[in-house]
């Protein structure tokens, strides 16, 4: 496994704040390991809900709970909802005796009682995968192919990195969103989630997608929401600006992690996904997600008219606005619609990440940059100054 610096800081920094931190995402994303990184899973304090003796520990959880000093760990607590009002009562002593990290997937129901129940006393840390910082400009590549998920990421070969996806996909649908309390027959998320991977890095249409499913645009819609709320895909909304012309007011979607998508389109080797229409698209959507990672900004949209103008990312940061186009391309050039979004959007600074390795200028707000050196450079790399 590769070290996580950044997060085991960001779960620490949380647990000095609040007594109560959730650390959720898909499964196999490196939450448990990060916890036990944190605390040894045969610790007094550590609970692991899918272990049979945890959840036998737990069947007073008051009193198996209130003795614990220090850092307490439960991992799966989806599984046992019914702790949330328990830790409520816990956060609330003072002075405080324990902190608690909890383990889960993003499940609506999970998040909806946590927040209800810990409000105030909350603090909810969504975990991806590995990203670009953590595996090093060096293999952009492979991880753009693989994506991140740990064990997709360093699995031995392409070829297994693939089964694993592919496995993956098929174990979430048919096991893990069952365990959440999901009763959605698998075969139509399957055909959905591959709908969606089609869609990627285009406009959302649920009257289509309806259409194609046989269903209703409700029940498309309600898929479309689940999947982004167990953080598997990303809906982009547009943004509205206030000029005299027409505007898209469609989101955009994506899937999230490029290897699950490469996975859900049937691309097992680099040929495949580099000979596939898709390519693009694909190189767009991971460059989003590594750039939202690293700005983390107040506010993320896409802007885009019925005149062929459009930004790819919009970025709301104290209150400026920034752009960023994302290009897979050897040298890209300055564009109308660059200049439609520099001027309709009164941009602070515009800049175009590409898979080059040169820095240029293509005007005085706009900047080519290496998606590479995201990593090192920071969110410096997009926010720049005009």
């Amino acid at each position: 496994m590769l070290a996580r610096p950044a997060w085991l800081k960001a779960v620490r920094t949380a647990l000095r704040h609040s007594p109560v931190v959730a650390l959720v995402g898909p499964r196999q994303s490196g939450k448990t390991t990060l916890a036990r990184t944190l605390l040894a899973p045969d610790a007094p304090g550590y609970f692991d809900l899918e272990n049979p003796l945890s959840l036998r520990r737990l069947d007073q959880p008051m009193t198996a709970l209130e003795s614990l000093r220090g850092l307490v760990v439960i991992d799966e607590i989806q599984r046992r909802p019914e702790l949330f009002p328990v830790l409520r009562v816990l956060a609330d002593r003072r002075p405080i005796r324990a902190r608690f990290l909890i383990l889960g997937s993003a499940a609506p129901e999970l998040l909806r009682q946590s927040s209800e129940t810990l409000a105030g006393r909350l603090t909810v840390l969504p975990l991806t995968g590995f990203d670009l910082q953590e595996v090093g400009a060096e293999a952009l590549d492979r991880h753009w192919r693989r994506g991140g998920f740990p064990a997709s990421f360093l699995a031995s070969s392409e070829t297994a990195s693939h089964v694993w996806r592919q496995q993956f996909v098929q174990t979430y649908l048919e096991r893990d969103l069952p365990s959440l309390g999901l009763r959605i027959p698998a075969p139509s998320l399957l055909r959905f989630w591959t709908m969606l991977a089609h869609y990627h890095g285009g406009l959302w249409n649920a009257a289509e997608a309806a259409r194609s499913l046989g269903t209703s645009e409700p029940t498309a819609r309600r898929y479309l929401d689940l999947l982004e709320s167990l953080y598997l895909v990303r809906q982009l909304t547009p943004w509205h600006a206030n000029i005299r012309k027409r505007q898209v007011k469609a989101p955009k979607v994506y899937v999230r992690d490029s290897g699950l998508l490469h996975a859900l389109l049937g691309l097992a080797t680099e040929r495949d996904l580099l000979v596939h229409p898709k390519v693009g698209a694909s190189w767009e959507g991971y460059a989003i997600e590594e750039t939202l990672r690293c700005v983390q900004p107040d506010a993320a949209h896409f802007w885009a008219t019925h005149n062929d103008a459009e930004l790819d990312l919009l970025l709301l940061v104290r209150g400026r606005r920034y752009g960023v186009e994302l290009k897979r391309q050897d040298a890209p050039g300055l564009t109308p619609s660059m200049r439609a979004a520099l001027h309709d959007l009164d941009l602070q600074h515009l800049t175009v990440l590409y898979p080059g390795k040169s820095t240029y200028r293509l005007g005085p707000r706009v900047t080519v940059a290496p998606l590479a050196l995201l990593p090192k450079a920071g969110a410096a790399h997009v926010l720049r100054s005009s």
